[in-house]
């Protein structure tokens, strides 16, 4: 990762997994092949197959690409993208304002840094290889002298969206951000309309953003195209607390 993680080995599932960013043609190329795998084929979305078996946006060339490797068979078997502030202000946007109005947000565009694509090989599900993504989007931030983690996490509709239901509900209660950060779907799910589950299933993505110290931003987006209710969380840097700062690997940052 270019001097991004000093050191980012652990054990997880017998294999030793390692971070790093993704520095060529090729190693992109990796990472949507497995976004794919994922995105495309398990969650059988076939309205966006690709004869060349990638998942690529416009987005792709401009973002960094964090990377895990699994060590022993040097697969791909975890990624996340980000968008720094510099880059998204050279390009005049966020993904996620492909569903949202993200006006209320002008003021911290140039402290902001957008997550998102964030997928993992199902045989890897263990939870360190998420940690270990985690602890590079926390260093990543903390380079770039951002103040805010930024980005869309889904929810699948299959069930007919009864848990996108339930479980926004359940997170407004408690998560919602300040006024000032409320976002507008361009295209909202229409949660009044739908019943909700009788327990919400919280996705490990929005349970980790929670665990973080992030907010919801408002009511969720519909993505047809994915099936899925989009949630736009919004995590202050300032909100990790100490025990998930050091987890992370996020360090003090000399002024």
């Amino acid at each position: 990762m270019q001097n991004l993680i000093a050191s980012a080995d652990v054990k997880a599932q017998s294999a030793k997994l390692v971070l790093s960013m993704a520095s060529t043609p090729e190693e992109l190329r990796e990472v949507q092949r497995l976004r794919y795998k994922v995105f495309i084929e398990t969650m059988g979305l076939t309205a966006l197959t690709r004869a060349d078996g990638l998942d690529a946006d416009e987005f792709d060339e401009h973002c960094d690409h964090l990377i895990v490797r699994d060590a022993d068979t040097l697969k791909v078997v975890g990624t996340y993208r980000v968008l720094s502030a510099a880059r998204a202000g050279k390009i005049g946007r966020l993904y996620s304002e492909n569903e949202f109005d993200l006006g209320r947000l002008n003021n911290v565009r140039g402290r902001m840094v957008e997550a998102g694509r964030a997928c993992i090989h199902p045989k890897y599900r263990g939870g360190s290889v998420i940690m270990l993504l985690w602890s590079g989007l926390a260093e990543y931030m903390r380079r770039e002298r951002c103040d805010y983690l930024v980005g869309c996490a889904s929810i699948s509709l299959a069930d007919g969206g009864h848990n996108a239901v339930a479980v926004y509900q359940a997170l407004a209660a408690k998560h919602m951000a300040p006024s000032e950060y409320r976002v507008t779907p361009h295209l909202p799910f229409p949660i009044h309309k739908v019943e909700a589950a009788q327990k919400p299933q919280v996705p490990a993505l929005i349970k980790g953003y929670l665990r973080s110290g992030a907010w919801i931003c408002g009511e969720p987006a519909w993505d047809p195209d994915f099936e899925s209710a989009d949630m736009f969380m919004m995590m202050p840097l300032a909100n990790l607390d100490g025990r998930y700062a050091k987890h992370y690997g996020v360090t003090p940052v000399a002024q």
